[in-house]
C-alpha cells in the first residue's frame, strides 16, 4: 500500500490489519520509531480540528518531524497550485504529505504526480474519502461490539450526499461483511449514484433505528449544499434529529456515534451526545492510534 486515498475496495485483510495494528497503539502509551527522521506534512486546503491535530500528534509518536501548512499564511495565497507546493516541499526533504482538499480527486491528482519514494494519505477530499476517518469508526465500533461485523445492524443518518465520512464507513462496513446496513435522510440529502446501492434506504427515521446495534449520525453539511435541500435546522432536528426519546428504539446497548464537529440541536441532543451510550469522544480517541497504524504502514522503516 503505497498510498491511502479511499478504502474502496480494500481487501477485508488489509482493513482488519490496519485496526489491529492501531489497537496495538491504542493499548500501548509512549512513543515509538518508526518514522524517526522522516519528515511529514499536513497539507490542509481545508479548516479542521481533530484530523489534523490527531494526525499531528500520531506523527510525533511515531518519531516524525512535522511540518503545519497553513493555506492562510501560505504561497497559495499568492496563486501557487497545490502540486508546486507539494513539489517545493518534497525538494525539502518531505516523505509524506497528509492531504485535505475540496475538490473531489484531488488527492489522487497529487498522489499520480508525486515521486516514487513520496507517500500520500487522504484526509478528507470534497465529499468524496476520509479513510483515516472509516478505520477510526471501525475500530470503535469493534472495541464495542465485537469484531463480527455480520452480526451487526448500523444505522447511518443525515446527510449521506455531502459526506466523505459516510462513504468511507460504507468501504469499511462493507469490507467487513456488515450484515444490515441502514441509510435514512431526506430524499434532497441521499445520493443519488450507486452509493447507497446495496443499503437498506428509508426516509422514516424511527424505522431506521429499530433495534439497531449502533447509530452513526452525521453532520448537516451547510457548506457544501444548495439553499432549500433542507426547510431549515429546526425542521430537520424534528424529523432527523437523534433524540434520547428516538433512541429507545434502538438495541437497549446500542452505541451512537458522530465524526464531529458536532452542531448540537440539530443533528443530535446534548443528552445523546454527552450520554452514556455515546462514543464520539472514543471516536476522536481512536483516530490517533488509527493515524499512527496507516502513517507506519505508508512510511515505517
Amino acid at each position: 500500500m503505497h498510498h491511502l486515498l479511499t478504502l474502496d475496495g480494500l481487501p477485508r485483510a488489509t482493513v482488519v490489519g490496519l485496526l489491529d495494528r492501531a489497537q496495538h497503539f491504542a493499548d500501548t502509551p509512549g512513543d515509538f520509531d518508526a518514522l524517526r527522521g522522516a519528515a511529514v506534512c499536513t497539507l490542509f486546503f481545508e479548516p479542521s480540528t481533530r484530523t489534523r491535530m490527531s494526525f499531528q500528534l500520531a506523527s510525533q509518536r511515531l518519531g516524525a518531524h512535522v511540518l503545519n501548512f497553513d493555506v492562510s499564511t501560505s504561497s497559495a495565497r499568492k496563486g501557487e497550485t497545490a502540486l508546486d507546493t507539494m513539489r517545493n516541499l518534497e525538494a525539502m526533504g518531505v516523505r509524506g504529505f497528509i492531504v485535505r482538499h475540496h475538490d473531489d480527486g484531488a488527492v489522487a491528482r497529487l498522489a499520480d504526480a508525486a515521486r516514487p519514494e513520496t507517500a500520500l494519505l487522504n484526509a478528507g477530499d470534497g465529499r468524496s474519502n476520509h479513510p483515516t476517518q472509516g478505520l477510526l469508526d471501525m475500530l470503535t465500533l469493534r472495541q464495542a461490539k465485537g469484531d463480527d461485523f455480520s452480526r451487526m445492524r448500523i444505522a447511518i443518518v443525515g446527510d449521506v450526499k455531502h459526506s466523505r465520512v459516510a462513504r468511507s464507513d460504507l468501504h469499511a462496513l462493507r469490507a467487513l461483511g456488515t450484515g444490515d446496513i441502514r441509510v435514512c435522510g431526506p430524499a434532497s440529502l441521499l445520493p443519488d449514484d450507486g452509493t447507497l446501492a446495496d443499503c437498506n434506504v428509508t426516509h422514516d427515521v424511527d424505522e431506521a433505528l429499530d433495534g439497531v446495534d449502533a447509530v452513526m449520525t452525521l453532520r448537516l453539511q451547510r457548506e457544501r449544499m444548495e439553499d432549500g435541500l433542507v426547510d431549515s435546522l429546526e425542521d430537520y432536528h424534528r424529523h432527523y434529529g437523534i433524540t434520547a426519546e428516538r433512541l429507545r428504539r434502538a438495541a437497549p446497548d446500542a452505541v451512537v456515534m458522530h465524526p464531529g464537529p458536532i452542531n448540537r440541536g440539530v443533528e443530535i441532543t446534548d443528552e445523546v451526545a454527552d450520554g452514556p451510550r455515546s462514543l464520539i469522544l472514543r471516536q476522536v480517541a481512536n483516530g490517533v492510534a488509527v493515524r499512527m497504524a496507516v502513517l507506519e504502514r505508508l512510511l515505517g522503516r
